[in-house]
């Protein structure tokens, strides 16, 4: 059983206006991100929605030294970006109260949720990771969730980061130590 991991593909990420935009680098994955969830809506595979969520003036949060204020509750910046907003807009009911919408507030999409517990009640073995930034909350995910023994499937043509050198870092660190499946255009024969 697979699932798709749809991380922080958020208008603060990703807009040119966004409070912590990666811009152009996101925005250039917005098609192919967003055919990928399209497909496992379609074929009715678990979809998570992991959305980073932070409180507006809360100086005890540990980005708060490294980041400026950025997907605040209730703000705009927490709304899926572009083409993957107006899919979500398009679900049924019935689509929207399948997938699981999930608020994170590390990198990672395991860290102080019940995501794992999630997983494992529908017997998901293989995670398909797509979204930003792919050397920060990507990187965080992938690497509990290898933690957690899950195969990995990195759509590489679905992740980017502000961070070039960062991102083709972390391409390199998902196969070459956590064993991670990176693929790029080819996505069906994985996913069918």
């Amino acid at each position: 059983m697979k699932a798709l991991i749809i991380i922080d593909y958020t208008y603060d990420f990703v807009a040119d206006d966004g409070k912590l935009t990666c811009g152009v680098p996101g925005q250039s994955i917005e098609r192919r991100l967003t055919s990928i969830t399209k497909h496992f809506i379609e074929q009715n595979d678990f979809v998570v929605f992991a959305v980073d969520l932070h409180e507006e003036d809360d100086p005890h949060h540990p980005e708060a030294r490294l980041f400026p204020p950025h997907n605040i509750r209730g703000s705009q910046g927490r709304e899926q970006y572009g083409k993957l907003g107006e899919l979500v807009q398009s679900l049924t009911v019935q689509q929207k109260n399948s997938i699981f919408w999930m608020d994170k507030t590390r990198y990672s999409a395991f860290a102080g949720t019940n995501l794992d517990m999630k997983l494992r009640e529908r017997g998901i073995t293989e995670l398909h990771l797509v979204g930003v930034c792919s050397d920060i909350c990507v990187l965080h995910t992938a690497i509990e969730a290898y933690n957690k023994g899950y195969d990995l499937v990195i759509h590489e043509d679905a992740v980017q980061s502000f961070n070039s050198a960062g991102h083709q870092w972390a391409l390199k660190h998902f196969t070459d130590v956590l064993g991670a499946k990176v693929v790029k255009d080819g996505y069906s024969t994985l996913i069918s």
